[in-house]
């Protein structure tokens, strides 16, 4: 993310020879950087949460190892 922004910050300083045109462009390349990851993060979530509805398979559950004395 750091190499991204610095790279759209020379690049656009160096093609315009403005110091704020190229200070916009790097915040816009900032925003929309964060905007993906964030959404990429969302999407992670969401997948986990959706196989896991999904998947309905029984929980094996071992007995206990003794009992209490309470019979069942």
């Amino acid at each position: 993310m750091s190499a991204t922004t610095i790279v759209v910050a020379v690049w656009t300083y160096m093609a315009t020879g403005s110091f704020w045109q190229a200070l916009v462009w790097t915040a816009v390349t900032l925003i929309i950087l964060q905007a993906g990851y964030f959404l990429l993060f969302l999407g992670l979530i969401l997948r986990r949460a959706r196989d896991a509805t999904t998947n309905q398979d029984p929980v094996y559950t071992p007995p206990p190892l003794r009992r209490d004395g309470v019979w069942f």
